[in-house]
């Protein structure tokens, strides 16, 4: 409610005012990026002119003095830059260290879906992940999970129905419902999946949506019940059919899936309006070796767009499709998010700015303070296992099993028979989840075939999208100790042989994320690796990713649950 006579407001009224004195040129700006050259979004030109800077805002473009001065000759300022859909839980350490990644590579701002935590905590998780990000130099935006737990088959540790989630739409951070994973709930008519849709409607908020492939009049159907766009586009067709029926695209580049070689027919000007960047999971040694949002559009220009659209993608579409009116470019009254690069060909990051604060410069970021949260949610996150110690007799099978065939470089499966033990000499496994939320002592047992380990076992309690403990052994005794050495840690990564943890990466927050440096977590990460490989996990295998995605029963063919080996194809257990 507007209050015209708080002290706030007036505030707000001097700041605004001292604004408009410094677009004036009657007042000094705080900052001033001089002789700049800069990409205008709404013109899709280069642009040049200094550029001021006060109370956080661009107050205007043109010729400007200030307190402090930057010469700009012969550089290139770009808006901050904007991540469309991303899991934060995915980078596998706190969003601070997550935001310390980033930053220095020109992301100001980024939508998250919460649903890897939701999926283990509930609304407490969602909570835990806006307490964790508030005030952050990284905006972080919110869609709230849509499909939690992500199917019926999943054992989570929560239920979020429409109700769950109405208290959180008032929060200035919440953009929308994310991902509407469910699309056969939609289609069908399912209660619970159009309620969702309907509360967020109510509320005015974006829907995203999560559906490759669909029929047409089954992508009608998902689209008239109101999902505004789509980030699982894997090949041409797809996304123009979803475009031509109005959907936004969100091109995504990440760590598990990579679609912007197959989509870079969209990064034109007939398409590019409908398009922005994303990265959905952005694993640790991809953000410290790659880079993040600077990385794909640094590729869209080695594979022949025009910069200025590949700058656009990354900031101004998802800027405006969000309703964030204030960023996405370089005008008067948006927020100073910039970044300074030297050229379109190296696209070398020299300065990153946040609302008119240097944050950082070649690489090197400023310090902040990391969020607070609160002690029961602190407490709360790391208390989220809950099962017995396990023996290799809670492994044991009687009956034959079906074997789980992986697939060269896909996350996709076939089915590849039946057996009756694991024996690592032909490559046959034994595969399980173990229930770890409510204590049910649920434990569904199957066979791997193509994961290559030929003694001890792997571990982890990265398992999409319920995040129970998902282990691979050569033997039952070696799984059950795998399994109870992840719950000793309160979560993480096993490597487990011989009798011992040979490698592991603690995960304490939900058994999720860490609380340890982004550096620290990957080298452990990249040790554990190792270990798998040297095991005999195939080299071209990610041995974690690869597990993580094994227990997600929404992938074609096979897959493991908590109750065993579940068909996706004929949605049997089998």
């Amino acid at each position: 409610m507007f209050e015209p006579n708080t002290g706030e407001l007036q505030e707000k009224l001097e700041k605004k005012r001292r604004l408009i004195r410094v677009a004036m040129g009657q007042e000094r700006a705080d900052l001033v990026l001089k002789n700049a050259t800069y990409v205008n979004v709404f013109s899709n030109a280069l642009c040049h002119a200094d550029i001021a800077v006060a109370e956080g805002l661009i107050a205007g473009m043109g010729r400007y003095s200030g307190t402090t001065e930057v010469d700009c000759s012969g550089k290139i300022v770009l808006p901050g830059f904007l991540d469309a859909h991303i899991h934060l839980e995915s980078s596998l350490v706190s969003p601070a260290e997550f935001v310390k990644a980033v930053l220095p590579h020109g992301t100001t701002t980024v939508i998250t879906d919460p649903h890897e935590i939701a999926n283990v905590m509930g609304t407490e998780g969602v909570d835990y992940m806006l307490q964790a990000t508030e005030g952050l130099p990284v905006d972080v935006r919110f869609m709230l999970p849509s499909c939690v737990p992500a199917t019926p088959l999943d054992e989570a540790g929560a239920e979020l129905d429409y109700r769950s989630l109405e208290r959180f739409y008032a929060h200035p951070r919440v953009q929308g419902l994310a991902e509407m994973m469910n699309f056969v709930g939609v289609v069908n008519g399912d209660a619970g999946c159009l309620e969702k849709i309907l509360s967020a409607q109510s509320f005015h908020k974006k829907i995203d949506g999560h559906a490759p492939d669909l029929p047409i009049n089954t992508l009608n159907a998902y689209m008239s019940a109101g999902v505004y766009s789509d980030h699982e586009c894997h090949d041409l067709d797809d996304a123009i059919a979803k475009l031509e029926r109005g959907q936004f695209i969100m091109i995504r580049d990440g760590t598990a899936a990579r679609n912007l070689e197959a989509l870079m027919p969209l990064l034109t000007t007939q398409y590019a309006d409908r398009c922005m960047f994303c990265t959905d999971d952005k694993h640790p040694s991809d953000l410290l070796e790659k880079g993040h949002i600077d990385h794909i559009v640094r590729k869209a220009i080695r594979l022949g767009a025009d910069p200025i659209i590949a700058v656009k993608a990354a900031c101004h579409t998802a800027a405006r499709y969000f309703l964030l009116n204030n960023r996405g470019g370089v005008a008067p009254g948006y927020l100073a998010d910039f970044v300074i690069i030297d050229n379109f060909r190296d696209f070398n990051i020299e300065q990153v700015y946040k609302e008119g604060r240097l944050m950082a410069e070649n690489g090197v970021m400023a310090d902040f303070p990391a969020p607070e949260i609160a002690p029961a949610l602190h407490r709360r996150a790391r208390e989220t296992f809950h099962l017995p110690t396990l023996s290799a007799a809670d492994f044991e099978t009687s009956a034959s099993r079906s074997i789980i065939g992986m697939v060269d470089g896909e996350i996709t499966t076939v089915d590849a028979g039946r057996a009756e033990r694991a024996d690592p000499d032909s490559d046959i496994l034994k595969i399980a989840v173990v229930e770890r939320h409510k204590n049910t002592g649920h434990i569904g047992v199957g066979y791997l075939r193509g994961y290559g380990l030929r003694s001890g076992a792997v571990a982890t309690s990265v398992s999409h999208d319920s995040h129970n403990i998902i282990v691979v052994g050569a033997s039952d005794a070696d799984c059950a100790a795998a399994v109870n050495r992840v719950a000793e840690l309160g979560g993480g990564i096993v490597v487990w042989d011989g009798g011992r943890s040979v490698a592991e990466v603690p995960l304490p927050i939900a058994g999720i994320m860490s609380d340890a440096p982004l550096a620290t977590v990957n080298e452990t990460l990249e040790a554990a690796k190792a270990e798998a490989h040297r095991l005999g996990v195939g080299r071209g295998i990610d041995p974690f990713m690869t597990l993580s995605f094994m227990a997600l029963p929404v992938i074609p063919t096979l897959r493991i649950t908590t109750r065993g080996v579940f068909d996706v194809t004929t949605q049997r257990y089998t």
